[in-house]
């Protein structure tokens, strides 16, 4: 088999056996053309040396990857490669050699309390589409949801009696997540005075776009930019600060740190307790604010 074809074999076994998400294995995909583009075309994968892999790393960066970037995706050709050598059309993999690129840990830049507070307030909730836009920055925020997570969501992930939603994370797993009561009410107030004169017939989609169907990513994503303008928050934040700030506010009023793994789906609490710095330095700002030897 030539490298096209093992790329092919590994898209497949990500997709049934792992079941990743579809955007993980858009990435997946990409990264795989580019090693494909990089080698030209159709090789013997037996023919592939750590020299190889070094120069398309080095090519990245003239091309304008940043640390991340580079690091992100060495870490998938690593994974393609470990999967020729379970497959015995390796003898060993190549990547091991190329070092990984550094990658400073970088805070997440958040949203004031009173930034978010503006952006909920931005939509015009006396027309359809402001009430819907409303109830899916308030759901949002109440509950941490990615976007991917807000878009997909179905009428039944959605429990107002218990408070609760279901959303679909990353690797095919749903969790349950409470939702405060004002989400609770603008959602509720959307189902029932909005969503019946915009939904097609036979849409599960819990938001319904104005033709009818779901949302998009990229559909919500140019909404809060919209929304942030009208409300002046500068720099303009993307829709993942919502998820950010849910939970650095949380942490700053006491939250358990486990508590909020569990609400934010991470598999590990490390990714979690960056947020804690985040708060941290809340606490510093405050401190050296008000203490007279700070």
């Amino acid at each position: 088999m030539d490298l096209h074809a093992w790329i092919d074999a590994y898209l497949d076994h990500l997709r049934v056996e792992r079941a990743l998400a579809k955007n993980t294995l858009d990435a997946y995909a990409r990264d795989l053309a580019a090693l494909a583009e990089h080698l030209g075309g159709d090789v013997d994968p037996t023919r592939i040396d750590p020299g190889a892999i070094a120069e398309l790393m080095v090519r990245n960066v003239k091309r304008g990857f940043g640390a991340r970037s580079s690091a992100r995706m060495l870490s998938g050709l690593r994974g393609f490669f470990r999967f020729l050598v379970r497959e015995r059309a390796l003898p060993e993999d190549p990547t091991l050699l190329v070092d990984r690129p550094k990658v400073g840990r970088r805070l997440p830049r958040v949203l004031s309390y009173d930034e978010v507070e503006r952006l909920l307030a931005a939509p015009d909730q006396g027309t359809p589409a402001g009430a819907c836009h409303a109830a899916m920055l308030h759901l949002m925020y109440a509950s941490g949801l990615r976007v991917s997570e807000l878009v997909g969501l179905r009428l039944g992930d959605i429990d107002l009696q218990r408070g609760l939603v279901a959303p679909l994370g990353k690797g095919g797993k749903r969790r349950l997540v409470p939702v405060g009561e004002v989400a609770l009410g603008m959602v509720d107030r959307y189902l029932r005075d909005v969503r019946p004169g915009v939904a097609a017939e036979g849409e599960t989609a819990l938001f319904a776009s104005p033709r009818g169907g779901r949302y998009t990513r990229e559909h919500f994503w140019r909404l809060v930019r919209d929304y942030a303008v009208r409300a002046g928050i500068v720099p303009l934040p993307s829709p993942h600060k919502l998820r950010h700030s849910f939970a650095t506010h949380l942490l700053r009023g006491g939250a358990d740190l486990r508590a909020v793994q569990a609400m934010l789906g991470h598999a590990n609490l490390g990714t979690t307790e960056i947020y804690t710095q985040v708060a941290q330095d809340h606490v510093r700002a405050a401190h050296r604010k008000a203490h007279p030897r700070a």
